[in-house]
């Protein structure tokens, strides 16, 4: 089993990816009209990759030959995880709405366990199946703002079908991560920002010879440097630490939060009021986590992932 001391690090520090991530969603949908969503992506990982060379570059002399050896692994971690879920996920936000996004995000859980299972052969205990599934209901909670009938009102189409492809590539990468080779974190993340970046570039040239064109003002730039921080150098380093410490199908559950996170942020932001079921979401997703975590103290779930 786990240390709990370990456990608890893990999962606040996901607690702040997940808030950091909700602040990407929000900042991404709301800089749709301002910014080609593949050129979002690109200065995300750009700027990103610049304020991490700096920290990184001692380990990336040292580490180089064992990335290279590892490049199965650290090349669809860097094409999943950093290009493929980031430039679907912005282009998605194009298309489809806030609500659908998150409901959508909402499988991300369910898609690392499938993950797991398919290229690990690694198969989650009832327990946490069930921790998952409260965990859902109250993400659901949250989106439909407690209202059923929101959900025969819903519409899915091309956007839908992008951030559902982000879904797949994220689960994918968090599942991957058990496989990572034994590099110091900066490194690795170099490494995949880099690939996360090349990806976006041909996407972004093209954007460019479109026509489309970002709009440069202290808003647009405020944008790319939060996502170029928080919820790219700081999160993805968070992630992969807890990831490691706790597992994937762990580590995926919490990405319930997010919409709870999100409306908070809102509530804060843009002086939206908070509801009921924004409580009620909020006890099953946290009940959800903590049944997961009470079972494992306990022994029911072992400490292979």
């Amino acid at each position: 089993m786990i240390r709990d001391r370990g456990a608890v690090v893990a999962y606040l520090l996901l607690t702040l990816v997940m808030l950091f991530w909700a602040g990407n969603a929000i900042v991404g949908r709301a800089m749709r009209a301002d910014i080609p969503p593949f050129t979002f992506a690109f200065l995300r990982w750009t700027f990103a990759l610049a304020l991490l060379l700096p920290l990184a570059a001692p380990h990336l002399k040292r580490d180089r030959a064992a990335l290279a050896a590892g490049w199965k692994i650290v090349l669809p971690l860097g094409v999943l995880g950093v290009g493929v879920f980031n430039g679907f996920l912005y282009l998605g936000l194009h298309y489809t709405n806030a609500t659908n996004a998150m409901l959508l995000q909402a499988a991300t859980p369910a898609g690392v366990l499938l993950m797991d299972r398919l290229l690990f052969a690694q198969r989650a205990p009832a327990t946490r199946i069930l921790g998952i599934v409260l965990s859902t209901l109250g993400v659901v909670v949250v989106v439909i703002r407690g209202d059923i009938g929101v959900i025969a009102g819903l519409k899915f189409g091309f956007g839908d079908m992008l951030v559902l492809a982000a879904v797949l590539a994220w689960s994918l990468y968090t599942s991957l991560l058990r496989a990572k080779p034994s590099v110091n974190p900066l490194s690795l993340l170099s490494a995949t920002f880099l690939i996360g970046a090349l990806c976006m570039a041909p996407f972004a040239a093209g954007e460019w010879v479109a026509g489309m064109r970002p709009r440069v003002d202290q808003d647009v730039i405020a944008a790319v440097f939060y996502v170029a921080i928080f919820p790219s150098t700081l999160s993805f380093l968070m992630f992969n630490r807890a990831v490691g410490q706790i597992g994937a199908g762990r580590a995926g559950q919490t990405i319930s939060l997010m919409p709870l996170f999100g409306a908070v942020i809102a509530a804060a932001a843009l002086n939206e009021p908070l509801h009921d079921y924004h409580l009620a979401g909020m006890v099953l997703i946290f009940g959800g986590i903590a049944f997961a975590l009470w079972m494992e103290r306990r022994g029911t779930i072992g400490a292979g992932e």
